[in-house]
């Protein structure tokens, strides 16, 4: 007999997160959560990421209070979330007892499991998160942001593992974000992992150019424990590979895996509705249902294709996409060849589109890649020539501890400007992450 292979269910998270900005609504859903909870998952993927972002800014629905109900209908499957490490689900580096409240009461709330990262690799600013996720109970899956460089290689990520696993991680993630792990380097990546841990081990991609399904098999070749997949009608695209097909192609190879296939038919017949709901509306572009290899090419994940392509188009200047993709990676390179994921794959597009669009390149340059040059973000995979930094940040100074390291406490602060609205320690965070926006949904929400 082979292993059991467990399954991670993204529908309420990553996969309407990649194919239609996070806009399901928790009313979309909420009569599937029973199916859910029987289907065989290990785990829903249901918070984090920009499902936070997404309730208070363009939902008008209260995170917080999705969650709990989300917690409140599962009795056999756990919960689990996303988190930014010390940018938790936000953009920036917070202080660090703004990050050990949020994580208190994300656990508190309902989450079982969170899988934090650090868009650089950057361990440091995992220490705190991995802290508090043990410190209230919850298992601290610690994913690494799987990118190629000069510098990325299998023997990277393997010691990378080793560290991760010295800090004290319950299991390890890799995060395939553009979904570029290729099915043989996904093999040579997970036997020698395998060599350096024996935590369990999650493999998480997408189908953005057509590898996904290949790269899960050669990964549960390998000795992948978990993987991630989507029900099927929010599958493919810039989501994941289909949870029925994987279901088939596991116990074909000779392992077996606790899913349901009945209940599966059923969730499937359930988000089929849901989906045409949206396509319907113009919520759900048709755009992100197909196959981009433009991400073998420039390393680009698919979100961040879809994006370039809307900040263009609102600029009238599509005629420049394929330029702008062509301008990616050398940003990238000169940047030090941090892995495109957010927050650093809107930094890097953004820098990009400017440098193409004005016809000079670094004339016009973002806050947040100055900061970034500053090493307000952490440490950068590939040191950055110095002559370029100067001519950016000019001597300004650069920091190179850990970031959060020149972050007082925020807490106290927080609370004092958001005490005439906040009726509760989560309303606190709530602002603590989106200011602005924050605030002017809680102002909606108590009727201010």
């Amino acid at each position: 007999m082979g292993r059991t292979i467990e399954f991670t269910e993204t529908v309420l998270r990553d996969a309407h997160q990649s194919l239609m900005a996070t806009r399901m609504r928790t009313e979309d859903f909420k009569d599937a959560l029973n199916l859910l909870d029987n289907a065989g998952y290990r785990a829903l993927e249901c918070w984090g990421g920009a499902t936070f972002d997404s309730c208070i800014r363009f939902l008008d629905e209260d995170p917080w209070e999705r969650l709990r109900f989300i917690k409140s209908n599962l009795k056999n499957t756990k919960t689990q979330m996303l988190l930014r490490g010390q940018n938790l689900l936000g953009y920036k580096n917070y202080p660090d007892d703004v990050v050990e409240k949020f994580i208190e009461l994300s656990i508190s709330n309902g989450i079982d499991i969170i899988r934090i990262f650090d868009a650089l690799n950057d361990i440091r600013n995992l220490e705190t998160s991995i802290s508090a996720t043990k410190k209230y109970g919850a298992e601290a899956q610690v994913a690494i942001s799987y990118t190629t460089s000069e510098v990325h290689t299998v023997e990277y990520f393997s010691n990378l593992v080793s560290k991760i696993t010295e800090m004290g991680a319950d299991s390890i993630a890799i995060k395939d974000m553009a979904g570029i792990l290729t099915p043989y380097k996904a093999y040579e990546l997970v036997t020698e992992l395998k060599k350096n841990t024996n935590l369990p081990l999650e493999l998480h991609t997408h189908e953005t150019t057509g590898m996904g399904s290949m790269t899960y098999l050669k990964g549960v070749e390998a000795g992948i424990d978990i993987i991630d997949t989507a029900i099927s009608p929010f599958s493919g695209g810039t989501s994941q590979p289909s949870t029925e097909t994987l279901d088939v192609l596991i116990r074909e190879s000779g392992n077996n895996t606790r899913l349901n296939m009945k209940v599966l038919e059923e969730l499937a017949s359930f988000f089929q509705n849901v989906k045409e709901k949206y396509l319907k509306e113009g919520t759900l572009p048709t755009k992100m249902l197909s196959i981009d290899p433009k991400g073998l090419i420039y390393q680009v994940p698919g979100g961040m294709l879809s994006n370039l392509y809307t900040q263009l188009a609102g600029l009238k200047k599509l005629d420049k996409y394929e330029e702008v993709l062509k301008e990616v990676p050398r940003v990238r390179a000169d940047l030090g060849f941090p892995p495109l994921v957010t927050p650093m794959s809107q930094m890097v597009g953004t820098q990009a589109t400017f440098n193409i669009i004005t016809g000079q390149r670094y004339k016009m340059v973002p806050n947040e890649v100055k900061d970034y040059l500053k090493g307000l973000y952490g440490q950068t995979p590939v040191p950055v020539d110095e002559t370029f930094r100067k001519s950016i940040i000019q001597d300004a100074e650069v920091i190179t501890d850990r970031p959060a390291n020149h972050l007082s406490d925020g807490l106290p602060k927080i609370i004092e400007e958001i005490a005439d609205v906040a009726q509760s320690q989560e309303d606190v965070l709530t602002y603590a992450l989106f200011p602005e926006v924050g605030k002017n949904f809680l102002e909606r929400k108590y009727n201010f």
